[in-house]
């Protein structure tokens, strides 16, 4: 008989972890694009939003190899997650609401021409939580040091217990986690609503270099609009809100995430080179 060394267990515990989660992994077919899922829910498949395309059918393959169509119920760009219906008898993965430490060991379980695959890396960085590129509200920041294809984003991210804790996905130059608190949050108003609430203030705005700062002037108006409704017009220069001086057009369009909807906020505008000063609460920006 065979001693069991150090090496050979963890193997054995790996593969085991592996084999427990791959059924509840699928693969993600939409047209000329592929990633991989996971079964959130009963019926429901989450996905990297990135990796599906804009437009046409969506396929999902099984771990069994068998097929079966899908819908989006709904997708969110600024957090990289989309929600899929498809009519399967897969178990829903159990997400850990634990953040990984530092250093620790991850397996990211994905799918690979249609058959489950695997891979071990380390928790290159653990963190707290950060706005994405598109102004997404990401709870933790969570990186793999470990080798990702494109057709493998929206894989598991499991510890060596082998929890699941997020949803790998393509950042770039690195491999980055979608945390479990982002995916319920995220998921949850998609399944609900098909769609996340942003806030919107109905203005187009151009970065303006001012004498004493930085200034966003209003290049466009919706008439239908928040801020058209407050008085802002067209020609107005935005210098501040809420007393705070403009850091810049993109760090005030990030400040228009779900939790800004209703809120009232001060923006105290140029108007001919005179101040004044506008009440506006915070719409909802409307679908495309």
């Amino acid at each position: 008989m065979t001693d069991l060394t150090p090496l050979t267990l963890l193997s054995s515990a790996l593969a085991d972890v592996v084999a427990r989660i791959a059924p509840s992994v699928v693969s993600v077919h939409s047209h000329r694009s592929g990633s991989t899922g996971f079964v959130w829910k009963p019926g429901l498949i989450v996905t990297a939003d990135e990796a599906l395309a804009d437009e046409g059918d969506v396929q999902i393959v099984l771990a069994d190899g068998g097929t079966v169509a899908a819908a989006i119920v709904g997708r969110d760009h600024t957090t990289d997650i989309a929600l899929l219906r498809a009519e399967t008898n897969i178990a829903p993965v159990k997400l850990a609401a634990t953040v990984p430490a530092l250093g620790a060991l991850s397996v990211v379980v994905a799918t690979n021409r249609d058959a489950p695959s695997a891979a071990l890396g380390m928790v290159s960085v653990s963190g707290q939580g950060w706005r994405s590129l598109r102004g997404g509200e990401i709870d933790a920041r969570i990186e793999l040091d470990v080798r990702l294809r494109s057709s493998q984003e929206g894989s598991l991210a499991l510890d060596a217990s082998g929890e699941a804790f997020g949803m790998a996905v393509l950042g770039p130059r690195r491999v980055l986690v979608i945390p479990t608190a982002t995916i319920e949050r995220v998921a949850a108003q998609l399944e609900t609503r098909g769609r996340i609430a942003r806030g919107y203030l109905g203005l187009g705005l151009q970065p303006l270099r001012l004498d004493d700062g930085i200034g966003a002037m209003v290049m466009n108006v919706d008439k239908a609009g928040p801020a058209a409704s407050a008085g802002i017009r067209q020609g107005d220069v935005i210098v501040a809100v809420n007393d705070q001086k403009l850091s810049g057009v993109r760090a005030l369009l990030r400040t228009l995430g779900p939790a800004s909807v209703g809120r009232v906020v001060d923006l105290a505008v140029r108007r001919g080179g005179e101040p004044a000063s506008f009440r506006v609460t915070i719409g909802e920006r409307p679908e495309a």
